[in-house]
């Protein structure tokens, strides 16, 4: 994700409409032919158009500038006028368009393929509609509408079920790479992970979307390390999965942490689904850090893994599953017509059956 780009402002306007002819008949035989201006053409519409393939908004920070072609003016003969093109931008799952002056959500393009921000204008009417008894010769026409134009901005939202949270080196990236295919930086320095990083994990016939997110300091909201740059792209997971380094002096110390920084950011964060992964559970001392972890917190989800030895993997694969099903179980829109008579499991690829 070289030039990693996750906001960005743009200029964009529909097309004019095409103006409308003042044209007369000129044939010969024909001495008193009447009006035959034609219509103008309808400007292009401005049309944001989501693509799968595309991962970041860096195309829009080389071009900041998108017009629709105006509508062709009408002609002679009650010949209508060509329809500009509409101009067509692609933009990536998870893309909102803002106003950049209030803030305000124009529109959420999640799950919308194609949306028309801007009309474009309508071509006017030639002078053939503007002849009457007493007005048989019309020397005027109807202008074209001017398009709409703005200043939007743009503001991508990495769509993923679970994202990870932890302090750098926590080993976020190395979950990442063992779940999926993804091939996040590792290295034993702080912040090897600069952009979100996303992975994909099938687990029981299911796809899951992973997002690592470069680590959070204590003082992220007051701007140390990288802030709270890049939160934004978990706001729309289902689950978070806090990973703490076992072998940590601190360890007991750094959920609260997370979750105080988490929380001057926005509340909501803190209030979805949530487990605690202690890792690297192969060091020496850590198998006694993780009890101390669980007794610390015994009302959450704690887990123990190893990324070399794949200890605790299972349990981990199962629970970002439960996550990652909440929002799909009967009664949340999946299910519309229900038989009261049936029973329905509430995870079906649970192995008791």
């Amino acid at each position: 994700m070289f030039g990693f780009s996750d906001e960005t402002y743009i200029d964009v306007a529909s097309g004019k409409g095409g103006n409308g002819c003042v044209s007369f008949r000129r044939e010969k035989y024909i001495e008193k032919g009447g009006p035959d201006g034609g219509d103008g053409g309808k400007g292009g519409d401005l049309v944001f158009v989501v693509k799968n393939n595309l991962k970041t908004l860096s195309s829009l920070k080389a071009k900041r500038t998108f017009r629709a072609e105006n509508g062709h003016g009408g002609q002679g003969a009650r010949c209508y006028g060509r329809a500009g093109k509409d101009m067509e931008i692609e933009v990536p799952p998870g893309t909102v368009l803002k106003n950049p002056e209030t803030g305000e959500i124009i529109q959420d393009l999640t799950g919308i393929p194609r949306f028309v921000l801007f009309k474009g204008g309508r071509g006017g009417l030639g002078n053939y509609h503007f002849r009457t008894a007493t007005r048989q010769a019309p020397r005027f026409a109807q202008p074209g509408e001017p398009g709409q134009e703005m200043r939007i901005g743009v503001e991508l939202l990495v769509i993923a079920d679970i994202g990870f949270v932890g302090l750098p080196n926590a080993g976020k990236s190395s979950l990442l790479n063992l779940l999926t295919n993804a091939r996040s930086k590792v290295a034993d320095y702080p912040f090897t992970t600069k952009i979100p990083q996303l992975g994909m994990l099938r687990y029981k016939g299911i796809d899951i979307v992973l997002a690592d997110i470069p680590g959070i300091l204590e003082g992220a909201s007051k701007g140390l390390g990288m802030g709270f740059k890049f939160l934004r792209h978990i706001s729309r997971t289902k689950g978070l999965a806090y990973l703490i380094d076992l072998s940590d002096d601190n360890y007991l110390e750094v959920y609260d942490i997370l979750q105080k920084e988490l929380e001057s950011y926005s509340k909501e964060l803190t209030d979805k689904n949530e487990c605690i992964i202690g890792t690297k559970l192969d060091e020496e001392g850590t198998p006694e850090r993780l009890e101390e972890l669980k007794a610390k917190y015994p009302d959450k989800k704690v887990i123990g893994l190893s990324i070399y030895s794949e200890e605790g993997l299972e349990e981990v694969e199962k629970t970002f599953l439960d996550f990652s099903y909440e929002d799909r179980k009967v009664g949340n829109g999946f299910i519309n017509n229900i038989d009261n008579e049936a029973i329905y499991s509430d995870k079906p690829w649970s192995d008791d059956k």
